[in-house]
C-alpha cells in the first residue's frame, strides 16, 4: 500500500503546473512603449532648446541712454593747492620823537589813510618858541658874521676873531634847523598808506620817545599771502622756480572773492625742521580790502601753463582693477573702453587726460555701470552744471 502510495505522488511531481487565471482588469504595459516616450522626451527637450538659441541669437541687446561731453582742448595750469594766511605789506608802529602833550587826534580808529595825513598833534607852544630863540640867535651870528668879515678885511682883527664868528653863525643854522625838527614832530602823520588799528593814546596824555606806540598802521594793498609746500613736492617747485608762469592764486575757502593772482616774492632756503615744509610768500592785490592779515586763505600755487590740455568731466573717468579708464562713444554709437592717465582736477568740474584720449573725441560722462565694451548708446549732451542749475535742481528736488 505505501509502496503505490509513494508512487503515485512522484506522477503527481512529474506532471506540468497549471498557470493561475489572471483577474480582468490588469494589463501589462510593454518595455518598448517606455522607449518610444523617452525618445519622444529628448526630441521635444532638444527642440525647444533650438528654438531659444534662435530667440536669443535674433534679439537685439537693449539701448542704453547715457549723457556724453566732448574732450576739449584748453591751455590749463599745473599747481600746488595749499592753506596759506596773510600779512599786512606793511606794519608801523606809530611814535613820538618828542616829549609833550596831545592836543589833537585826526582819525578815526579803523579808518584808513593815506601817506602824509595827519594822525595826532602835541602841543607846539613850547617848540615853537624855542625855534623863534633859535632864528634870532642865528640872525645875531649872521650880523656878527658880516660884521666880523668887513674888520678882517680891513685887517683889523685876527683870524682867529673871525673863525669864532664863523662857527658861531653855522651853529646857530643847525639850531634853528634842529628846532624846526622838533616843531615838525608836534604834527605825526602818516608814513604810509595803510588803515590804522585802535588808538592806545588820547588827547590829554603825556608822550613822549619812552612810551610805546601810539598807534598801529598796517598797509593792506597788496597784501602777502604766506603759504608752506611740502618737502616731497620741492623737486617740482625746483623744475619751474623763476619760470615766466610762476604765480600764486589767492581766495577764501567760502569763495565769496573772485581768486586774486600774484607774484612769488620769497620762498626760503631750508626745510623747516619737524614739520617737513618750506616757506613762501606771495604778493596779492588787494584793492578793495577784502583780504585781512592773519586770515586763513586757499592758496594755489601756479608752476606753468599745461598747452592745449585734453579735459574731460570729472564723472567721465571710472577707476577699474585694470586702472582708469573712459567709455568712448565710436561714431556708430557703440562705446569703447579706453585706459587713461589722469591728471589734475580743474575749474569747471574738469580733469586733464594726459594719454587715452583725443581732442573731439566724445566720452560718456554719467551711465556707466549698464555698459560694457561694443554696447549700443543712445547719447544726450551733457548740461554743464551752473549755480543757477544746480540752485533749480535743488528746488526740484526738495519739492518732490
Amino acid at each position: 500500500m505505501n509502496i503505490v502510495q509513494e508512487e503515485e505522488r512522484r506522477v503527481a511531481g512529474r506532471a506540468p503546473k497549471v498557470a493561475k487565471p489572471r483577474r480582468k482588469g490588469a494589463h501589462s504595459i510593454p518595455r518598448w512603449a517606455y522607449v518610444v516616450f523617452a525618445v519622444l522626451a529628448v526630441l521635444v527637450l532638444l527642440r525647444s532648446f533650438q528654438q531659444g538659441i534662435g530667440t536669443s541669437g535674433t534679439a537685439q541687446a537693449p539701448v542704453r541712454p547715457v549723457t556724453v561731453a566732448k574732450v576739449v582742448a584748453k591751455d590749463v595750469p599745473l599747481y600746488l593747492d595749499e592753506i596759506g594766511t596773510c600779512a599786512a605789506y606793511e606794519t608801523v608802529q606809530v611814535q613820538a620823537q618828542i616829549n609833550g602833550v596831545i592836543i589833537g587826534r585826526h582819525f578815526q580808529d579803523g579808518s584808513d589813510v593815506k601817506k602824509g595825513d595827519l594822525l595826532f598833534t602835541i602841543d607846539p607852544r613850547p617848540f615853537q618858541a624855542a625855534l623863534d630863540q633859535a632864528k634870532a640867535q642865528a640872525e645875531l651870528d649872521q650880523v656878527t658874521l658880516k660884521r666880523q668879515e668887513d674888520l678882517r678885511a680891513r685887517k683889523v682883527i685876527s683870524q682867529q676873531d673871525y673863525d669864532t664868528a664863523v662857527a658861531n653863525a653855522q651853529k646857530s643854522q643847525a639850531s634853528t634847523e634842529a628846532a624846526q625838527v622838533n616843531l615838525d614832530w608836534c604834527y605825526i602823520k602818516s608814513p604810509i598808506n595803510g588803515r590804522v588799528g585802535l588808538r592806545n593814546v588820547d588827547v590829554g596824555n603825556l608822550v613822549g620817545p619812552s612810551i610805546p606806540s601810539l598807534v598801529t598802521i598796517q598797509g593792506l594793498d597788496p597784501i602777502y599771502t604766506d603759504f608752506t609746500v611740502a618737502e616731497n613736492d620741492l623737486p617740482l617747485v625746483r623744475k619751474y622756480l623763476g619760470g615766466p608762469n610762476v604765480k600764486v592764486q589767492t581766495y577764501l575757502a567760502d569763495g565769496s572773492i573772485t581768486p586774486r593772482t600774484g607774484d612769488l616774492y620769497f620762498i626760503d632756503n631750508a626745510v623747516q625742521p619737524g614739520s617737513g615744509t618750506v616757506k613762501a610768500r606771495g604778493v596779492t592785490p588787494n584793492p578793495d580790502r577784502a583780504l585781512w592779515p592773519s586770515e586763513f586763505v586757499r592758496v594755489r600755487f601756479i608752476l606753468d601753463m599745461l598747452k592745449n590740455a585734453a579735459l574731460v568731466p570729472a564723472q567721465a573717468v571710472q577707476v577699474s582693477q585694470s586702472g582708469p579708464f573712459v567709455f568712448v562713444v565710436k561714431p556708430d554709437n557703440t562705446v569703447d573702453l579706453r585706459p587713461v592717465k589722469p591728471g589734475q582736477s580743474q575749474e569747471g568740474d574738469l580733469t586733464v587726460v594726459e594719454s587715452g584720449v583725443k581732442p573731439g573725441e566724445t566720452v560718456v560722462v554719467t551711465g556707466q555701470l549698464a555698459l560694457a565694451p561694443g554696447a549700443k548708446v543712445a547719447p544726450q549732451p551733457r548740461v554743464a552744471q551752473t549755480p543757477g542749475n544746480s540752485q533749480e535742481s535743488a528746488a526740484s528736488k526738495s519739492s518732490m
